[in-house]
């Protein structure tokens, strides 16, 4: 794990002709993020001099490690407040091409929760460790290419990013409740939301996501909050088959069943609404 301690320098560090020329390049080239073999290329030296080069960069605080072999370059005028430490949504295009940031972090952006994570959760379509970057681990969660839709472009702080819309959000965190804070977090965002979300479209992409799980839930869901009535209706109106939990991580006792939307219920109202009482 890299702490902005360990990079970030208290005072101006004198940089070597070798130094300045990568750095120099790199900026002229438009990058914010760049890997091994792009030093390389840019010095023309051994892997041993371009590793040694590094070194001393990341010792003064003008590049961190990402990853293996990828690096950060921070410009002297960012210092540790810059754009990347303030909004880590922002270096997430810079670890992995085919990406939207989601689930518990999406929540909190688009206001349905005031819960905030160090966590960036990262929807994918390829399999990709973890990393952590100071106080912020990026968690990548993979999709299939089928599951992976919903999503638009955000700008802040001067950078853009890919985040799933509303809609997509509130799908994926009730098929992965743990990337959401758990079930009673879905349910909170899906109240705080009423007023921007489109519940045919959350009724279509739960369709379109191709979990019949995800159905039940969301109908069951609307009920209990008393919202969309035409949407909860269409869902009790399907025939569903055999029963499923309504919370995958909830106590695995029956307290009841609902017939409408074929779920055990192994959660009460009361305790998917208790965050209402606060």
């Amino acid at each position: 794990m890299v702490s902005p301690n360990d990079t970030m320098p208290t005072r101006e560090l004198h940089l070597g002709p070798q130094e300045l020329n990568l750095l120099f390049t790199l900026e002229k080239e438009g990058r914010v993020a760049f890997r091994f073999s792009d030093a390389r290329r840019i010095l023309n030296s051994t892997d041993d001099a371009v590793k040694g080069v590094l070194r001393r960069l990341m010792e003064k605080g003008r590049i961190r490690r990402l990853e293996k072999g990828k690096y950060l370059l921070i410009p002297a005028r960012a210092g540790v407040e810059g754009s990347w430490s303030e909004v880590p949504s922002l270096l997430v295009r810079h670890l992995i091409d085919t990406y939207y940031i989601g689930f518990w972090t999406t929540l909190n952006y688009w206001g349905m929760t005031e819960q905030v994570s160090r966590t960036v959760f990262v929807a994918t379509t390829k399999r990709k460790r973890d990393i952590e970057y100071g106080r912020t681990t990026f968690q990548f969660v993979t999709l299939s290419q089928k599951k992976f839709f919903g999503s638009t472009v955000e700008e802040m702080a001067g950078g853009s990013f890919n985040v799933s819309d509303r809609e997509k959000t509130i799908i994926d965190c009730l098929g992965f409740p743990d990337y959401a804070g758990g079930l009673d977090e879905v349910v909170k965002g899906i109240w705080e939301g009423r007023e921007d979300l489109h519940f045919r479209r959350l009724l279509d992409y739960a369709e379109r996501y191709g979990v019949n799980v995800l159905i039940r839930r969301l109908g069951y869901i609307v009920e209990v909050l008393n919202l969309a009535e035409d949407v909860r209706e269409r869902i009790a109106s399907m025939d569903f088959t055999g029963y499923m939990w309504l919370d995958p991580k909830g106590p695995r006792e029956r307290l009841n069943y609902s017939k409408d939307y074929g779920l055990i219920l192994n959660r009460t109202q009361d305790e998917l609404r208790a965050w209402r009482a606060g």
